[in-house]
């Protein structure tokens, strides 16, 4: 298992989606309470008008306080490791199982399809499985079964489809022979699936990045060449954007 170290040269990536959840919290709560005040304190029905803004003051406060949920940090790289932050748990991979990144395709048919995310190529998917809960297991299945569904559904257009694609089994051999069960299992299948299709046994969210896919990608693909040199790289540019 890897455990996260107070080290200085721990880069750490905050989610663009996770971002302001503070402040649209804080302004869809004051626009609640202003609008209550004003029609309490002014003669007549409520308006359409008024309506509609205390409807977006409410989606604002539900959309502030889901991402005030989120951790703060998404992703935590180190030399020796990548670590992917949930609210249910995390999952994490070491420099020596990681392959290379890119972006999951799947061009079947004529048409090719990019999905919006990272995908990660791993060296041993049995070291990776064995640090997984079956909490953030479970997360995952459901979080990215529509990333997985859109290249099934390219590559099958034709009605061609494996069953087994569409709903994961409970029960996983490896490839060294090692036996799996329950969430763990269903997960490694559909990683297993994933890569038949993509090439790719992990995916990242564009959602759960700090950058877009293209350049993230590129990101790790430097960071598995020299870890440090990359790290230290991108620490000075956040302390220089600080300034």
């Amino acid at each position: 298992m890897v455990k996260l170290k107070s080290d200085p040269g721990i880069l750490k990536l905050r989610a663009q989606g996770a971002c302001h959840g503070i402040e649209i919290l804080l302004v869809g709560a004051f626009g609640v309470i202003f609008i209550m005040l004003f029609n309490l304190l002014r003669p007549g029905e409520i308006s359409i008008v008024e309506i509609f803004l205390i409807s977006m003051s409410i989606a604002a406060v539900f959309v502030g306080f889901l991402k005030t949920q989120e951790p703060f940090y998404s992703l935590i790289m180190a030399e020796q490791y990548l670590r992917y932050e949930h609210k249910y748990g995390y999952w994490a991979l070491t420099h020596a199982n990681f392959n290379h990144a890119g972006i999951p395709k799947t061009d079947q048919t004529l048409e090719k399809l990019e999905l919006n995310a990272v995908g990660i190529k791993l060296n041993d998917t049995d070291e990776f499985l064995l640090q997984l809960s079956p909490r953030i297991a479970g997360k995952l299945l459901i979080e990215q079964r529509h990333l997985f569904m859109q290249a099934v559904q390219k590559h099958c257009k034709n009605g061609n489809c494996p069953s087994e694609w569409l709903s994961e089994d409970n029960f996983y051999t490896s490839t060294n022979g090692r036996n799996f069960n329950g969430l763990i299992a269903m997960f490694a299948n559909r990683m297993r699936h994933l890569q038949q299709l993509t090439g790719y046994d992990l995916l990242l969210p564009a959602s759960v990045l700090d950058r877009n896919i293209w350049d993230f990608c590129q990101s790790l693909n430097t960071w598995k060449r020299n870890p440090r040199v990359f790290i230290e790289s991108q620490l000075k540019a956040k302390s220089q954007n600080r300034c």
